[in-house]
């Protein structure tokens, strides 16, 4: 819970938290088990300003540049901003890959499920079950 405690001390106001859910690894499937949670959070940073937050506070914490998709001590993505679509080429949101992942979408049903994709047009309840079903 410290990037929890480290995004209050940047001004983020925490709404909503999921509970923490042990999944399989993605992507690089040779390494342990990932810890995952979803947050909700409130703040005055534009989406580029958010993502430099989120990189400073997982270096804060200890992350370091590794493998792809390898293991690492912390890692914050920024899944939705409101109900904006950015595509630029440092920073997609919608995150491209929220809907064929587990680990995202488990923790994000238990805290809103009923949150729209806005580029797919499905709720989060409907992509985890697609999912599911693939």
């Amino acid at each position: 819970m410290r990037a929890i405690d480290k995004l209050k001390d940047k001004g983020f106001t925490i709404k909503k938290m999921s509970s923490m859910y042990e999944t399989k690894p993605w992507g690089l499937e040779e390494q342990p088990d990932f810890i995952n949670m979803v947050v909700e959070a409130e703040t005055v940073l534009l989406p580029e300003e958010l993502l430099s937050t989120l990189k400073e506070v997982e270096e804060e914490l200890g992350r370091q540049k590794t493998v792809k998709w390898g293991p690492r001590i912390i890692d914050l993505d920024i899944l939705f901003y409101d109900d904006d679509i950015i595509d630029m080429q440092h920073l997609h949101i919608p995150h491209l890959l929220l809907h064929k992942r587990d680990f995202v979408l488990l923790p994000m049903v238990e805290i809103a499920p009923d949150k729209v994709h806005p580029v797919l047009k499905k709720n989060i309840r409907q992509l985890k079950e697609e999912l599911n079903n693939a």
